[in-house]
């Protein structure tokens, strides 16, 4: 009965994943909590963003991984999994990471060309950099009391320095060897990254099954960790 008077009241739970790489770390750990997707969430030649789970009581929509915090921040799902980067990029005061997944890990930083490049904005109170992440970086530099110009890329970030587009940019690293193959060294790190489990935090006050499910998660961390 009370199930059913859920059901009711609140429509199926809407669990946001990012699309790529960290999904295929991240489909583990959902289901040791019981986060289950239906099969056809497997099948790579299936082009939905949207799929039922095996309770029947949720949906899982597949999108990119800065869409999953939009999504969860104004309330069109009530959680998600996301990196902790796009969280600072964001800031979303409707979102909270009451979960740290541990998959994911990488960092963010300032890379620039090993050997010097010629660009037009160079200068030590001002760099133009390329980057996804704008708000970040503008922050970090502030911080060193350096006025970055941020040039917003979503891709191909490494050409941004050899095309005089930008002096610098500012990405994720894992192994650093992509920087290397084109001609980049890693200046700074700015902060280390893990994909965060994240919650709409009205929805946290309103339905009890977004806190059941955020205990699961804790569960299927202490089960990993053993």
């Amino acid at each position: 009965m009370t199930n059913t008077a859920a059901k009711t009241d609140f429509g199926p739970l809407i669990f946001a994943v990012p699309k790529g790489r960290i999904l295929d770390e991240a489909v583990p750990l959902m289901e040791r909590a019981d986060v289950v997707p239906e099969a056809a969430f497997h099948d790579k030649k299936d082009r939905s963003l949207s799929f039922a789970d095996t309770s029947g009581d949720m949906r899982i929509f597949r999108v990119r991984a800065f869409d999953v915090a939009t999504f969860v921040a104004f309330g069109a799902a009530q959680m998600g999994i996301v990196g902790s980067d796009v969280i600072e990029e964001f800031n979303y005061s409707e979102l909270y990471a009451p979960v740290d997944l541990g998959i994911g890990a990488c960092r963010l930083s300032v890379a620039e060309p090993v050997e010097p490049v010629e660009y037009k904005y160079g200068k030590a109170s001002h760099l133009r950099v390329a980057t996804k992440y704008p708000n970040i970086t503008s922050r970090h530099f502030e911080r060193q009391g350096i006025q970055a110009e941020c040039i917003k890329l979503n891709g191909a970030m490494e050409l941004a320095p050899f095309s005089g587009l930008a002096g610098r940019i500012v990405d994720l690293v894992s192994t650093g060897q992509t920087l290397k193959s084109n001609g980049l060294v890693e200046k700074e790190q700015i902060m280390q990254v893990t994909s965060r489990l994240i919650v709409n935090r009205a929805a946290l006050k309103t339905d009890p099954r977004v806190a059941a499910l955020v205990e699961r998660f804790r569960v299927a961390m202490t089960k990993e960790a053993a």
